[in-house]
């Protein structure tokens, strides 16, 4: 299963070059991430309401074109692999104007409990494991 998720690239996210910088393909990330996550009927919010938070622990991003200011990019997203404790979502991003591949990667985030002081590891409720099935 996956979520596609529409964005316009504004100004402020371009370098002097006009070209998106680095940085805010993880927003693009994040942002399709969440939204996939209410998609499904789990906004993040709630998940932190229940003491659950989702960081993230590991980011792998490939540029293969540049995306330039009032470009609209597709960002794609879906779950690429599940442990007990993690889960990781995998990223495409397209420009569909023209169908050209801008960038991939993934992010891997650990489920940590917030209640607790060091924060624990926790296994993903059962209730997301079936979500991201």
């Amino acid at each position: 299963m996956h979520y596609d998720h529409t964005l316009l690239v504004r100004y402020g996210e371009t370098d002097q070059m006009g070209v998106v910088h680095h940085a805010n393909y993880l927003l693009y990330f994040e942002e399709a991430r969440t939204r996939f996550l209410a998609q499904l009927g789990q906004p993040y919010g709630e998940l932190e309401k229940q003491g659950i938070a989702l960081p993230v622990r590991k980011i792998d991003l490939r540029f293969r074109s540049p995306a330039h200011y009032e470009d609209e990019l597709k960002v794609r997203v879906e779950v690429d692999r599940m442990t007990p404790a993690s889960v990781r979502f995998a990223y495409r991003i397209e420009r569909p104007s023209d169908a050209t591949l801008i960038a991939t990667g993934s992010t891997e985030l650990a489920c940590i409990d917030m209640r607790t002081t060091p924060r624990k590891a926790r296994i993903l409720p059962q209730a997301l494991r079936d979500l991201f099935a």
